[in-house]
């Protein structure tokens, strides 16, 4: 997470490029990255630790199955069995990443593979480890895609940049060739067409790495 020279967009600049506009109605697949090892969090497999009663996972999948998206994708990896049956009844559809162990550029690789269809307008990518991300705030970032104020997108709070993100299929080229254990910010920091959206949500800077951060996230 970090500052940066991003242009920057509130809910009241977003709005206002809504108003009196006939924005797009774009197809946005939400992708859940849920392939890593969890290798801070020690030997047990953080996504399935509970929060509130449920694992991790189930808490960032909804988010997004709950926000307006065309479609949910988990990419898992890492204890994929159990990290799909801990997905039971939750409206989205997994995917397998093999190479899950070589870093999460492969995971956004599998995602853009499976997704990157000429259907799709944009993806959003929420990591599995993030629980406290409001639906309301992946809503903000497709107003603010629809709105055309980026191509790439990415949730902030307080002057930091967070998650989730947002491509066009612009993008997509670029993030398939991404290399090692980084998501897209590569993709995001040099594109020409970037922002940052301010959202009231301290969620998109609180992930989970260790048992530490899971409690006080309790």
């Amino acid at each position: 997470m970090s500052s940066d020279d991003f242009p920057r967009y509130g809910p009241e600049a977003v709005a206002d490029a809504l108003e009196g506009t006939d924005p797009l109605e774009p197809t946005i697949v939400g992708v859940v990255l849920a392939g890593g090892t969890s290798s801070r969090f020690g030997s047990a497999n953080k996504l399935l630790a509970e929060l509130d009663g449920e694992p991790l996972i189930r808490h960032a999948t909804r988010t997004l199955v709950d926000a307006p998206l065309s479609d949910v994708v988990v990419v898992l990896g890492y204890e994929a069995g159990a990290v799909r049956a801990a997905l039971s009844g939750i409206d989205a559809r997994t995917v397998y990443n093999p190479d899950y162990e070589e870093g999460l550029s492969t995971s956004v690789e599998k995602a853009i593979r499976v997704v990157g269809t000429p259907e799709t307008d944009a993806v959003m990518f929420l990591p599995g480890d993030m629980p406290a991300v409001g639906s309301s705030t992946v809503e903000l970032l497709v107003n603010a895609y629809r709105a055309e104020l980026g191509t790439a997108l990415a949730a902030a709070f307080d002057g930091h940049r967070g998650n989730p993100v947002l491509f066009d299929r612009r993008h997509f080229d670029a993030l398939l060739e991404v290399t090692g254990d980084v998501g897209g910010l590569p993709v995001l920091s040099q594109s020409d067409d970037n922002a940052r959206i301010e959202t009231n949500d301290p969620g998109v800077l609180r992930d989970i790495n260790t048992t530490t951060d899971l409690r006080h996230r309790g």
